[in-house]
């Protein structure tokens, strides 16, 4: 069984909803950032890792494709144009919507106040509202990103999208092509499924 070390309300719920995909049983252990449980499988102190065995993984990115890889679902075979197709829209949304979405988060909460600088929250917004455009454009009236298949791209993407829509001064629109999307990926039963499992590991 899998073990999966992070708070739900973070990348770490990405993992157990591809799990819920995958049909693999996990473990869920909440711990939050630095925490002594995470030091001591992550030097770096940051969630999620993954635990295969004896073996931690860090970066949810690099733990989804590993599973997804592993289990044989949710993604396309390395080495074809459709994973290069995949993996594309899945660097597409780290670089240009999540790393929006971080810089004007770490600039108005995390970093303290010494360090903030609140003003480029103006360009992180322009630059995701720039970024959505794009998405819907290449989404296009596909159901995913990859048609009709369902991968870990998918996931990355909705998560950040959920992040951004929770922020109201990053903007994002509450109707069109990208809630209809959003909507259509957390419709399938593994998101609700991995909700549940979430509210139960939090009570």
């Amino acid at each position: 069984m899998y073990k999966v070390i992070g708070v739900p309300q973070s990348r770490a719920s990405r993992i157990y909803w591809l799990l819920e995909e995958l049909g693999q049983p996990y473990e869920i252990v909440p711990a939050k950032p630095h925490s002594q449980e995470v030091l001591a499988v992550n030097p770096n102190g940051k969630i999620p890792v993954l635990m295969d065995g004896d073996v931690a993984l860090t970066d949810s990115t690099a733990i989804l494709h590993y599973l997804a890889d592993k289990h044989g679902s949710c993604t396309f075979k390395a080495g074809t144009i459709d994973r290069a197709m995949q993996d594309s829209f899945t660097m597409f949304c780290l670089d240009e919507i999540e790393g929006a979405l971080w810089t004007g988060f770490k600039n108005t909460v995390v970093h303290p106040e010494g360090v903030r600088v609140p003003d480029v929250m103006r360009a992180c917004k322009a630059e995701l509202t720039k970024a959505l455009d794009i998405l819907a454009k290449r989404l296009g009236t596909k159901t995913y990103v990859m048609g009709d298949t369902f991968t870990v791209a998918d996931i990355i993407i909705t998560n950040c999208l959920m992040w951004g829509a929770s922020i109201p001064e990053f903007g994002v629109p509450k109707e069109g092509p990208i809630p209809d999307y959003v909507k259509r990926t957390t419709s399938r039963p593994a998101f609700k499924a991995a909700g549940k499992r979430i509210a139960g590991a939090q009570t």
